[in-house]
């Protein structure tokens, strides 16, 4: 498709769905209970670790939205759509983005969890980022207009840089990225001494946050080999929660699993990969929705002990997008995660791969791995000022851009957008309204929790 046609779709979408009937929030008539999604969900899940998850997502309204992307998926499934499609997040909420250490070692802001992934409708990752910008406002303390000015902001940032990408050639948005001195070009005007300081400072703690940090932290020696140190729930050796022959033959399968995980790499990642050697593994809990999916951490030694590597074994299950977009095209779940994450990031783990397995009770499941700890940074979003917030919804709303124009027609999107502010106010009504419904939500929950429904720790 040309650029005219790209154009001209982008406008006869604006002509069916209006810019402003994306704006406003109401349950269907028959909307699905969120406890019975979420209990849809547990069923799959390790029936220890439920109860934890329970917990996570019921400490407070942004838990909740955090783990709760099935249920607004659901919702987001009966709400206006131009018709164009990118490879979206499927969970684009804030805390899903932050800054990672590139291959080149340079520090970029980008997204960071794409358990979710798969191709849909754009403005579902716009509207999941959005609400979540007012859950996070509201969870501060913050008051609506403050929440207000952060959608609008945010969501014209998209839109602007949706224009930019548009006027660009493909391999100018291919090679898009946001780094510390492009935010400090972009919003380094904004920011305050103070949050420059504390910025920085989270960069410098990020840079440090590597396999050899983790390997003092994470590890013993015991009778003179090294070894994960149990630590329940967070980290559980499975000699700890299996009995001792079950724990055997995991071990035993998890090692031939992940040298066959190795063919899902190219061949250059292959060969570094293969001068490390298995160590140990244990189960690892990780996230607030993810709570109770299969997780493993494995060690690897490289030349000696001093040269450790931590990979991170995810089960990936179907995205919750699945019943509303459609099906994945990749059977595995894993290479759906793995092949989505290369699509929308500017750069990836080098070790980025996936397998399937047969785990216990002789059920397959799909895997995706990446590194452990590889210089992650978070906004802490429990701290965040009000000055601050609005900034960050812009870092994550031209991330979001910039990944949604690699893969769609960012073109299209961009006419449908326009120059003007119709969409953005638009996208602030959602929000709000969506926010309100999140808080109903998370009090049915409670309410199952209290009655026994959800159990919890």
């Amino acid at each position: 498709m040309d650029r005219d046609q790209s154009i001209a779709m982008g406008r006869a979408a604006r002509a069916k769905v209006p810019r402003s009937s994306h704006a406003g929030w109401q349950p269907a008539a028959g909307r699905r209970d969120p406890v019975d999604i979420l209990e849809a969900q547990d069923a799959t899940r390790q029936p220890d670790l439920v109860p934890l998850r329970h917990e996570r997502m019921l400490v407070s309204p942004f838990t909740f939205y955090r783990g709760a992307a099935a249920v607004m998926a659901a919702d987001l499934a009966g709400t206006p759509t131009s018709g164009i499609q990118v490879q979206c997040c499927g969970d684009a909420h804030l805390a899903n983005f932050g800054g990672f250490e590139s291959p080149e070692r340079t520090m970029v802001f980008d997204i960071n969890d794409f358990d979710e992934t798969l191709p849909g409708p754009w403005e579902w990752d716009v509207k999941r980022l959005a609400a979540s910008l007012v859950v996070a406002a509201r969870e501060r303390g913050f008051d609506d207009a403050i929440a207000r000015q952060t959608v609008s902001t945010s969501t014209m940032t998209y839109r602007i840089a949706m224009r930019e990408f548009a006027a660009q050639r493909n391999l100018e948005v291919w090679y898009a990225c946001l780094d510390l001195e492009g935010f400090t070009s972009r919003w380094g005007a904004g920011v305050s001494k103070a949050d420059m300081t504390r910025l920085l400072t989270r960069v410098r703690k990020a840079r440090s946050k590597d396999s050899l940090k983790a390997f003092a932290k994470l590890t013993e020696v015991v009778d003179g080999t090294v070894r994960i140190r149990n630590d329940p729930p967070l980290v559980e050796r499975f000699e700890a929660f299996l009995p001792a022959g079950e724990a055997v033959d995991f071990d035993h399968r998890a090692r031939q699993w992940l040298e066959t995980y190795s063919r899902s790499l190219p061949p250059d990642r292959r060969h570094v990969l293969s001068g490390y050697r298995i160590v140990d593994f244990a189960r690892k809990v990780v996230g607030v929705g993810s709570v109770g999916t299969r997780c493993w951490v494995a060690l690897l030694l490289g030349r000696d002990g001093d040269d450790p590597l931590f990979l991170q074994v995810k089960e990936a299950e179907a995205s919750v997008l699945a019943p509303y977009a459609g099906k994945s095209k990749y059977v595995n779940q894993g290479q759906r995660v793995v092949v989505g994450q290369r699509l929308m990031q500017a750069a990836s783990d080098i070790f980025l791969g996936w397998e399937r397995a047969e785990g216990m009770g002789g059920i397959t499941r799909d895997f995706y791995v990446r590194q452990m700890w590889d210089g992650k940074m978070s906004v802490d979003l429990t701290t965040v000022d009000a000055a601050m917030l609005p900034i960050y919804g812009q870092m994550c709303s031209w991330t979001l851009a910039r990944a949604h124009a690699r893969s769609g027609d960012r073109i299209a999107i961009a006419a449908y957008l326009g120059s003007g502010d119709t969409f953005d106010r638009a996208i602030v009504e959602f929000a709000l309204a969506y926010a309100d419904q999140n808080v109903k939500d998370f009090d049915a929950a409670s309410a199952a929790r209290r009655a026994g429904q959800l159990t919890s720790v």
